[in-house]
């Protein structure tokens, strides 16, 4: 069997990824969680809500530690299995990375050690400072790396330098400003909010379910329904955006989501169900919804929407004009001088020059770009279609979920509102059982922004399978089975240590409806 060393490279990177993107969004969202319980006990001074803190504190702070020791092989990876990418681009991924680090991360390392042993030795306010600069920490983090991706998603504030052979910065604000990347960053940050919602949520109603902790998981899923109802609500509307950002920088993206194989005329009908067909180019038993994505995708009624095979074609033509930027860069890099440089030469790659990456998808069949046939560059314009099948399920199951979400947070939320949350056992139970769903939902949409993106490593500019190392496959196939093993290891401990703490429950917890009762239990006693 021939192994594509291009696949098991991404294999191995989805591998981390996904496992790395477990302990992600609990982090993002406990953090918040803990500091409004904080936040509320400061105010209050009532001390079950600092017994609420510390609790939910001891289940983060276990997440945190296992999400920085997945998180610091994968910096590791661009430089040992996407070697080119790294040259190519470095200049320009590598600063928001760092950033990452020196701001993000040292913030959030450092108060978390502040979080965790500070509470006699500082005072209330203090304290809560320190943990809302974790929360900080953490979501700064996501800010930083998101930008990241957001530039490999949409490429701006960048251009190639026929002398380096690279992408150089050339606007860093575009960079920080990029829409995508914001986009990316507002819809990923409250889908974690949702996670450590429903986490805490489900987590509170095993405790009443129990007869345990009651007034600890009573008012914990107060705040899990009223911040989760929120987040389930702004994940909707953010990710309404994001499909807006889609339609305009990621055209093919969005036409493989929908399995949306002709032109749409506007409006654009949404296909709620079908079976997509990338043979024969069609969607079996397709179940339409009028208007719905015009409206997403382009927030208008006017409007098309590209399919799938007017977007082959459109990349053929790029391919072409790409071809003639690289053969306008030979001639460039051949000149012993800018003064040598033909005028013809350096017009054509400044009008062409941009399509130059879809000229390099042909690097997979010919070593001469401009030796390319016809039938080539047809090829290599249909390799631009991602895996349609896989986009469109998962984006289904992403949307399908996030609804869901909103109806069980939405229903909890009423419950307290009306001091009823203990009052069907039955939505307890749907509660605990639906701990798992936002990693699902949230596996699905890295899988819809990441594959979505395929043949692109960065989006029209630099191809996958040119930007991997040479790597011999065994080479790659032991890492793999290494990694599956590691990260298989530290997902069983945190799952044993997260449950040894919830069944555990709080070292401490103060019971006021008790308390309250308690001199008049003694003064019965003492009279008997």
């Amino acid at each position: 069997m021939d192994l594509d060393i291009v696949d098991l490279s991404r294999l191995q990177f989805a591998i981390t990824a996904l496992y790395h993107f477990l302990f992600v969004p609990l982090t993002l969202g406990l953090s918040i969680v803990i500091a409004i319980m904080e936040t509320v006990y400061v105010m209050t001074g009532r001390t079950i809500w600092r017994d609420m803190t510390k609790f939910w504190g001891i289940l983060f702070g276990i997440n945190f530690a296992m999400g920085v020791a997945t998180g610091v092989v994968m910096e590791f990876q661009f430089g040992m299995n996407w070697s080119y990418y790294s040259h190519y681009v470095g200049d320009i991924f590598g600063a928001p990375l760092a950033i990452e680090g020196l701001m993000a991360f040292f913030l959030e390392a450092t108060f978390v050690g502040l979080f965790f042993f500070g509470w006699d030795r500082m005072t209330k306010v203090q304290h809560l400072v320190a943990t809302w600069l974790v929360a900080l920490g953490s979501n700064f983090s996501a800010l930083w790396i998101l930008i990241a991706n957001g530039w490999m998603q949409n490429p701006v504030g960048a251009a190639f330098n026929p002398r380096t052979m690279r992408m150089e910065v050339t606007d860093f604000f575009a960079v920080l400003t990029n829409p995508v990347a914001q986009a990316k960053f507002v819809h990923t940050v409250s889908a974690g909010y949702v996670t450590a919602s429903l986490f805490v949520l489900g987590v509170s109603a095993w405790y009443l379910l129990k007869g345990r902790h009651v007034p600890l998981a009573k008012r914990s899923m107060t705040v899990a329904a009223s911040f989760g109802l929120a987040a389930s609500l702004s994940v909707v509307v953010l990710g309404d955006e994001s499909g807006y950002q889609s339609s305009e920088h990621q055209k093919m993206k969005l036409a493989s989501i929908e399995a949306m194989w002709e032109t749409e005329p506007p409006p654009a009908a949404f296909t709620a169900f079908g079976f997509p067909d990338r043979e024969a180019r069609e969607t079996h038993y397709a179940v339409h919804i009028p208007w719905v994505m015009g409206l997403i995708g382009t927030r208008s009624l006017t409007q098309e929407i590209p399919g799938i095979n007017q977007l082959v074609d459109d990349a053929e033509g790029y391919i072409r004009d790409g071809i003639e930027a690289w053969d306008a860069l030979q001639i460039i890099r051949a000149a012993r001088s800018e003064a040598e440089i033909p005028a013809e030469a350096r017009k054509r790659f400044e009008d062409k020059g941009v399509y130059m990456g879809y000229a390099l998808l042909l690097k997979r069949y010919v070593d001469d770009l401009r030796d390319a046939t016809d039938e080539q560059i047809r090829q290599a314009a249909m390799d631009t279609v991602p895996p349609v099948g896989p986009l469109f399920w998962a984006f289904r199951i992403m949307v399908g979920l996030g609804l869901f979400f909103i109806l069980l947070t939405a229903t909890f939320f009423v419950l307290s509102a009306r001091h009823r949350l203990d009052a069907h056992p039955w939505l307890l139970k749907l509660a605990v059982w639906s701990i798992p769903l936002p990693w699902i939902a949230i596996e699905s949409g890295w899988i819809v922004a990441e594959v979505g993106r395929q043949p692109w490593v960065i989006e029209g500019v630099l191809p996958t399978a040119m930007a991997v190392s040479n790597l011999g496959a065994g080479t790659l196939l032991l890492t793999i089975a290494g990694f599956i093993l590691i990260y298989t290891v530290l997902f069983v401990i945190e799952m044993k240590l997260m449950l040894k703490a919830i069944r555990k429950g709080p070292p401490h917890v103060s019971e006021p409806h008790l308390s309250f009762y308690r001199p008049m239990i003694e003064k019965l006693a003492r009279t008997r």
